[in-house]
């Protein structure tokens, strides 16, 4: 008859496995002897763990009906990108078809393509613009000389 199919290295894997196992038990036995329970952890007013439950008076009531889940609509955002807008060029390479407008009023800086000029433009003229978000932020479309 065949003998046991049982090798070395099966038994001392199992011998491993049931020591860990009975070492697990212990810790957990002596956790519960000393009174340790760090099983919870809580999330405290300032965004730190701790293992003390937070304070109840501390509770701040949010109703729930007023969280807005996704991108508000465009008409809803109220933004004033679509008024005219005054600025200079203050760069434009004609080859790449690129360039930056300086606004006038807030001294920011907007890129300009040349797919958003409705008639040609150069370094230091001045313009009128209006604002679109772009990839990359708000872009100058609809330029045109003043």
């Amino acid at each position: 008859m065949a003998g046991s199919q049982e090798t070395f290295g099966k038994k001392e894997r199992e011998k491993k496995r049931l020591k860990k196992r009975k070492d697990k038990l212990l810790r957990k036995e002596e956790r519960k002897a000393s009174g340790q329970n760090s099983e919870f952890v809580y999330v405290d007013e300032f965004g730190q763990l701790t293992d003390t439950p937070p304070d109840p008076t501390k509770k701040i009531k949010v109703d729930a009906s007023t969280i807005e889940i996704g991108i508000p609509k465009k008409e809803d955002r109220g933004e004033e990108e679509t008024a005219d807008k005054q600025g200079k060029v203050s760069f434009f390479d004609t080859s790449k078809g690129f360039g930056f407008i300086i606004d006038s009023s807030s001294q920011e800086k907007y890129f300009v393509h040349v797919s958003g000029l409705l008639e040609e433009i150069k370094e230091n003229d001045k313009v009128t613009f209006e604002l679109e978000r772009g990839l990359k932020g708000m872009n100058a479309v609809r330029v045109k000389k003043i």
